[in-house]
Order: C-alpha cells, then structure tokens, then sequence
C-alpha cells in the first residue's frame, strides 16, 4: 500500500530544498566575484602600468616622489675622476709594496702648470682611491720642479678658489689635503700669496674651534708667515686675532 506523503512532510522537504537553492545561488556571485578579482590582480601585473612600476623610466626620477630616498644613488662622477680615467692627467699610480708612488709620463718639468696645476688641486676633494692618493701627490710633485715659481704664480687667482672649497670642504681628511697644499704652495710662491691669502683663512679659523686641527693648523699658520713675510703677518692676526707670531 503506497503511503501517503503527509503535508507537513512535504512543506519541510520544500523548506530544506529552497535553502539549499538558496545559499547554492547566493555562493555562485561570490564566487564569480572572487574569479573576477583574481583575472584584474593578475592581469594587472602583467599590464604596462605595473611594469612602469616595476621598471621605472629614466624620466621618472625627474619626478622627486620616485625617488626612494634609501636606495642606493648613482652619482655623476667628479670632474677629475673623469679627466683621470680618459688619460687627461699625465701620471699613473704605481702600487709598492711599502708606499704607493707616481710614475709620470715624461718628466713633469715638462708639463704645463695650466691647466694640471689646477686639476691637480680640484683632485684634492676626492674620497676616494686612488684619486686621493694621484692628486695630493701629483700637485705636490709639480711644484718642486725647477721653475715652479714662475709657472705657478700666475695661476693664483684660479687656484686660491679651488684649494679654498678644499678647506670648506665637510670631510676631514679633504680639509687636510688642502691645508697640506696650501703650505707647499706658500713655500714655492712665497709673498706673492699674500694678496689671496685673507680668502682661506676664515675657514681655517672656524676649524681652530676643534681641538683635533688646532695644532696643525698653528703649525700651516707659522710657515705662511715665514714664507710670507711680514706681510702676511698683518693679514693673519687681521681674521684670527689670537695668532702668536712666531717672531715674537
């Protein structure tokens, strides 16, 4: 005998029929949705707008918001790096096994103080080697050749500006090279500095406020008065008051 469905029977099939129906319809744009998300994520990636991210142009780092300020930046290279990898300065490093030295082309006696004089003494800057090394040396050197005076003097009012951003300079050691040079110079132009000699000497008496340079700085002081003269004298204690001559 078939049985009979009973009505409340029939209305909870229904119910629980319908729910499935339900949830199965409202799952399915979820999921379409979800789908549709990831095609867009991927399909980005690959898009040129995510590799104009990825791969920046070079124009963009006109834009300063490109720019990661923690990234490692590439720097033009100084004008006398440049001049010494294409050949321009007439000497070459020549490593020993105590001490480094020079090895010149041809002698430097036969070399024009215009412009390697000044090149030399815009190399003074550099921090690193062997620029460091080939520009202190090699400005030093030119001057000892004979009739240095001669070549050297007329360049003064080129090279004062030079060996002055050396002494500004914020590295210690770039300060040193320069104060360095300054003497050598003294000592081959003698007097003829005087006329620049104000120009320099401010820097150098802000760097007396550190102990650490007061000492050499004394001692680059006492020998530009004694190549000088007395009238470098004047000028000295005219921007560094507490100066003792060594006269006195």
């Amino acid at each position: 005998m078939q049985k009979s469905e009973c009505p409340g029977g029939l209305q909870l099939r229904n119910r629980v029929t319908g729910n499935y129906l339900q949830r199965t319809s409202s799952s399915t744009p979820v999921k379409q949705r979800t789908a549709i998300q990831q095609s867009k994520s991927s399909s980005s990636i690959g898009s040129p707008e995510s590799a104009k991210k990825l791969h920046p142009r070079p124009s963009d780092k006109l834009n300063p918001k490109t720019i990661n300020p923690f990234g490692e930046q590439t720097r033009a290279p100084s004008a006398f790096s440049a001049i010494y990898s294409k050949g321009g300065i007439p000497c070459r490093l020549v490593h020993g096994s105590v001490k480094h030295r020079l090895h010149w082309d041809c002698p430097p006696e036969n070399l024009p103080f215009d412009p390697l004089l000044i090149t030399l003494a815009e190399g003074l800057r550099e921090t690193k080697h062997p620029y460091t090394f080939v520009s202190k040396e090699g400005f030093r050197e030119l001057l000892l050749v004979k009739g240095a005076p001669e070549k050297a003097i007329p360049l003064l009012p080129r090279l004062i500006p030079v060996l002055k951003a050396a002494l500004v300079h914020s590295d210690d050691e770039v300060f040193e090279r320069g104060l360095c040079a300054l003497v050598q110079l003294s000592v081959i132009v003698g007097p003829s500095l005087n006329d620049h000699l104000k120009h320099l000497l401010t820097s150098l008496s802000k760097r007396l406020m550190d102990k650490k340079f007061k000492e050499p700085i004394t001692s680059a002081l006492q020998k530009l008065e004694h190549h000088g003269g007395g009238g470098s004298l004047i000028i000295i204690k005219s921007k560094i008051p507490t100066y003792c001559s060594i006269c006195s």
